[in-house]
């Protein structure tokens, strides 16, 4: 017997069934029926997508998908940092950073750019040791990175002759994204569009599923099943009754309210960031595209309620809670204890979630993705593959799932209950861990600063994705300093003054791309057709 799988099932469109379908439809070199069983009556979530870098080179790219012709597609804008607001000082939701009480504004960024180093040691410890030293009074972001006073010129990432000026990532309206993988997948690789709704799973005695029944009485046979049906989870958690494992003890948003905003791009240009602002209860985003921003409230439900959580939102972007149309939107955080079961895969939603805070949804699914093409079975289902990604996945999760407590809890924000209990959560011993070693002036993960080998590899894309200067960013924006620089550094004095070089070569850079960038609202028309 053949033991190859013949046909592949997807339950689920929107962004995650369709990515699904386009990769494996690329992979698979069309030797594997691929169907998307996508219901017409089900809502996607989202109203703006922010992303990572790693998203072109590792999806569209394999795909053969230049760049600019997606972005075109999917109203795309480019996105340079996360940037954090009033994250230390306490008050309602203002888009504006507030004064901190040494008179500097309260906001700072987590660009995408890689720290330089010099004799094996990342600028971020040369730069407290000039700190303490008197030296350099910058925050590390403007000091370190060159992308921060580009951002606040609203600069954007690529030069007027669309080669690239820096590292960058991309917004987009994710309908847009699904709505252009589905025609992709369906006219270019032969993947079989299904507009019905499942009604009964059907499965063999070893509880292997073996089809799909529909409303309209179709019954979809496969071989492997892959699950994007979003937070209901219909195959992994609720017909293989795989359990989700809840983690609100480490992250308490549960809930969003959301909305687009019209924007006058002429008069205030375009924001190439997504910005993360602290409200009274969560934090709201703003992800900006060409006449128009996507935002939504993130907030805990055991703070606020949905009518005080809209009226906040409305206030800090001005709206008319009466007639601005919201969508409101309840969300499970945490993962599928195992995000593959027998012949059933969870992809996006459907197996895991975390707050979109430094915009890891497309990231999962694309690592998922990768993952599953890199373990894909034959029909033997061997359990050393599905292990193998399935500890893939939770490692993935937990790391980064640790990494944005981190935010929350090292901010010095104590104003609101929402506030105070952070401080109180489980902190993963991963993170205490972390926070020791920078407190100690160590680095937290290997620094990472040969861009041209750590970002052409494909297994490099998704691991240690959150690199020493993300936490060094995170860290330090918040307040949170170490105690001491590297203590190797006080036997390194010719390395110390080498380094000052260092940050003048930051410097020279900034200047270049301020006189030369052109902005990012220009760039964007022109990319679009002067709209």
């Amino acid at each position: 017997m053949d033991p190859r799988i013949k046909d592949v099932v997807i339950l689920g469109g929107g962004t995650a069934g369709w990515m699904t379908a386009a990769y494996l439809g690329k992979f698979l070199q069309g030797s594997v029926r691929i169907t998307v069983l996508e219901a017409p009556t089900v809502p996607r979530i989202g109203v703006g997508e922010a992303t990572v870098p790693n998203l072109h080179k590792t999806f569209f790219h394999y795909l053969g998908i230049p760049e600019d012709e997606w972005m075109r597609e999917c109203n795309a804008a480019f996105k340079m940092a996360v940037r954090f607001v009033n994250w230390r000082t306490p008050g309602a939701g203002e888009s504006s950073p507030r004064t901190l009480a040494d008179g500097t504004s309260d906001h700072f960024y987590h660009p995408f750019g890689l720290l330089p180093d010099h004799d094996q040691i990342p600028i971020s410890h040369y730069w407290l040791q000039r700190r303490q030293a008197g030296l350099d009074d910058r925050p590390f972001d403007y000091a370190c990175f060159r992308e921060p006073p580009v951002m606040d010129a609203k600069l954007a990432p690529r030069h007027a002759d669309g080669s690239p000026a820096t590292r960058y990532a991309w917004h987009f309206d994710a309908h847009l994204v699904a709505d252009f993988l589905c025609r992709f997948a369906t006219q270019k690789q032969g993947v079989v569009h299904v507009r019905d709704e499942m009604t009964e799973v059907l499965r063999d005695e070893r509880g292997y599923i073996t089809g799909l029944v529909t409303k309209e009485g179709r019954t979809l046979s496969g071989d492997l099943f892959i699950d994007c049906s979003g937070f209901r989870g219909l195959l992994i958690n609720q017909a293989m009754a795989e359990p989700f494992v809840d983690m609100s003890d480490h992250l308490m948003c549960d809930s969003a309210v959301a909305t687009a905003v019209p924007h006058d791009d002429e008069a205030h240009g375009v924001e190439p960031y997504t910005s993360a602002i602290a409200m009274s209860s969560g934090w709201s985003w703003k992800i900006p595209m060409l006449g128009r921003f996507g935002t939504g409230y993130v907030f805990s439900s055991a703070h606020t309620s949905r009518d005080e959580a809209t009226l906040e939102f409305s206030r800090l972007w001005g709206l008319d809670p009466e007639t601005t149309q919201f969508n409101n939107i309840r969300f499970r955080v945490g993962r599928n204890r195992r995000a593959w079961v027998k012949n059933c895969v969870s992809i996006g939603l459907a197996s895991c979630f975390l707050e979109p805070l430094e915009s890891t949804g497309i990231y999962f699914i694309t690592a998922a993705i990768y993952q599953l093409a890199k373990h894909f079975p034959d029909k033997r289902f061997d359990e050393v593959l599905i292990d193998r990604f399935n500890r893939e996945i939770e490692e993935m999760f937990d790391d980064t799932r640790d990494f944005i407590q981190a935010h929350f809890f090292c901010s010095p924000r104590t104003d609101t209950p929402f506030w105070k209990e952070n401080k109180n959560l489980t902190l993963p011993d991963n993170i205490t861990e972390k926070l020791a070693m920078y407190k100690a002036g160590l680095a937290v993960n290997p620094p990472i600063s040969d861009e041209s080998t750590y970002y052409g590899n494909f297994e490099a894309e998704f691991r240690n994705f959150w690199t020493n200067g993300s936490y060094y960013c995170i860290f330090s924006g918040l307040g949170v300093l170490p105690d001491q620089p590297m203590p190797a550094l006080s036997y390194k004095q010719d390395s110390i003054a080498e380094a000052a070089s260092l940050f003048d070569t930051v410097k020279e850079k900034q200047d270049h791309l301020l006189a030369t960038l052109p902005t990012h609202h220009d760039f964007l028309r022109r990319l679009h057709g002067a709209r």
